[in-house]
């Protein structure tokens, strides 16, 4: 291997003309976030059934009474390399990297897997690799009806009431980037729910940094810690007069 080796201020100013790209390629992936939120939606209008650790499951027991449901078909079933001890190298590798689910939770989100292999088998996995996402057993259609048939892929679905839809698809190589709540949260019909971002009249948005938390600290309802609101205010002050 060659190495470029160079002196600090040409290290830096290497860095610098790379930056100019890396913010360009930032702001396309905000506008194309912004293009999801303004996708149409596909009413879900056949009903289907899950076995969770509770018991059945339909689709909208899935969201867990939050709004967005976001849905990673994982392979772990019969015919899978390394089943019944282990699931797809592939989708395992997804299920490492999910963020603390409380993030997404506390933004009326809901991340699940599915797979067909058993719950007993589910929970053996779950415990042994400690994976803590909800993860039900598909039992009917599901997966071939949304892509998923045959590949891994990761669907996200709006609720209103009793009536479900399917708002965004990602799949192959669109995965890879998958698993930060934030990578998450732009995939979904209301994004980050934040006030920076460019979607349609009426969506909810709140100041961005203000609904942060410790994972373990979350209270439904609860008003921003006003200590946080000081300390990322003054951050985003401090950040305006760099950018300025």
């Amino acid at each position: 291997m060659k190495l470029n080796v160079v002196s600090a201020d040409q290290w830096e100013a290497a860095r610098q003309e790379l930056l100019v790209k890396e913010k360009a390629l930032t702001r396309a992936r905000d506008a194309m976030a912004a293009e999801r939120r303004r996708m149409p939606w596909m009413e879900v209008e056949k009903s289907y059934a899950f076995d969770g650790p509770g018991g059945k499951a339909s689709l909208r027991d899935l969201f867990e009474g939050r709004r967005q449901l976001i849905v990673y078909r994982a392979f772990f079933e019969p015919g899978v390399h390394g089943w019944p001890e282990q699931a797809c190298r592939g989708c395992s590798m997804v299920a490492d990297q999910v963020a603390h689910l409380a993030h997404l939770n506390a933004r009326d989100t809901t991340l699940a897997f599915v797979s067909r292999a058993p719950q007993t088998d589910i929970a053996r996995l779950k415990a042994r690799m400690g994976w803590e996402m909800p993860w039900y057993t598909v039992t009917d259609s599901f997966d071939t009806d949304f892509g998923v048939g045959e590949w891994h892929g990761t669907n996200a679905f709006f609720r209103d009431g009793d009536r479900v839809f399917r708002t965004y698809f990602i799949k192959s190589r669109g995965d890879e980037a998958l698993g930060s709540t934030w990578s998450y949260l732009d995939m979904t019909a209301l994004g980050r729910q934040e006030v920076w971002e460019e979607s349609p009249e009426g969506y909810p948005q709140t100041p961005p940094y203000k609904w942060w938390n410790w994972h373990d600290s979350y209270t439904p309802g609860a008003a921003p810690d006003q200590r946080w609101v000081e300390v990322s205010d003054a951050g985003v002050t401090a950040f305006r007069k760099r950018a300025g």
